[in-house]
């Protein structure tokens, strides 16, 4: 493919991935009801299958995989290493922690917007914790070494979440969430996780030139007028907060930040700012197109979108790192 026809193929494919996302599901219903249902005709059940329950989690689909990816990009570009993602910062982490927070305590069950809500509160205490662990300084490597250290306190608050759970339902109920899903979810959780989104959008937006900068070393950057604390502080703000709402509405879904870049990075002229949009629609597709290959795989009860996401992300890492392993 060449690189004039991969914004053309993959709005095609968000487009696709869209229109299956609303079109599929257990319920058959005919593309000219569905048409006439979404126009607010038609049967009112209908209407409601493809309003209220595939709409907005389309719509989630869409926006939690676009930031998912772009996120993902930034990070291999900001820290100048191709195993970066969101988790690397500790930024799922810390909002899986506040999400299994409201399910240990049963505050979810008094309020549904309970569980985003803490979980962008984990994403945002993690962000604190590694400015206070990382210091003033701009070394990639120091965030990396930060990262780990609170993505591991957090997986350590959540494995001790699971090992005290007063009883084996709310241990399975905590377990469900960690898989990752878009089941069941409503406009309430759309307008919870797109602001979040939108703003670790807007944060990353315009950073492509400071993430080419980077790749000549942080003092070539610097030489060229990049500010670098400035640069390191609206990327992590946008992953905390963006990854934050996004994973406080799905669930801890892994692999998107990690592979999308992996899989456009050929695509492009390999810089960071010609990756960051790609794989922001290349994760929108993605996730999207997931997510409908959960509700169509045969099994007793639906496959939780974490482990189909897995069980892609493997195998295309793992063809991709072997391919492009000289080359990064």
């Amino acid at each position: 493919m060449t690189r004039s026809r991969l914004w053309p193929v993959l709005l095609f494919l968000v487009v696709v991935a869209a229109v299956l996302a609303v079109a599929v599901g257990s319920a058959s219903i005919p593309p000219a009801r569905a048409v006439a249902a979404l126009l607010g005709h038609g049967d009112p059940v209908e209407r409601a299958i493809l309003i209220e329950l595939r709409l907005p989690r389309a719509i989630l689909g869409l926006a939690v995989g676009a930031m998912l990816g772009v996120s993902g990009a930034a990070l291999q570009g900001y820290l100048r290493n191709p195993l970066a993602e969101p988790s690397v910062l500790g930024a799922s982490n810390g909002a899986a922690l506040g999400a299994v927070v409201a399910l240990y305590f049963g505050l979810a069950d008094g309020h549904a917007l309970a569980l985003p809500a803490l979980g962008i509160a984990g994403a945002l205490g993690a962000l604190a914790l590694l400015f206070a662990l990382s210091g003033g300084t701009e070394s990639p490597l120091t965030l990396i070494l930060a990262g780990i250290a609170v993505s591991t306190l957090a997986g350590a608050g959540i494995s001790l979440a699971l090992n005290l759970s007063p009883n084996p339902f709310a241990a399975m109920e905590i377990m469900t969430w960690l898989l990752g899903s878009l089941e069941d979810r409503s406009f309430r959780h759309v307008a919870l996780a797109l602001p979040c989104i939108a703003v670790g959008m807007l944060l990353l937006a315009g950073q492509g030139r400071a993430l080419d900068a980077l790749t000549l070393g942080e003092d070539g950057a610097a030489a060229l007028g990049t500010d670098l604390s400035a640069t390191k502080w609206r990327l992590l703000l946008a992953v905390a907060i963006g990854v934050g709402g996004a994973v406080a509405v799905s669930g801890a879904i892994g692999f998107v930040g990690l592979i999308v870049p992996h899989l456009i990075r050929p695509l492009t002229d390999r810089s960071p700012s010609a990756l960051l949009w790609p794989s922001a629609l290349a994760g929108a597709a993605l996730l999207t197109f997931a997510d409908v290959a959960v509700r169509v795989i045969p099994t007793t009860s639906e496959l939780r979108l974490g482990v189909v996401t897995a069980f892609l992300g493997v195998p295309v890492f793992l063809l991709h790192l072997m391919r492009e392993r000289r080359l990064w």
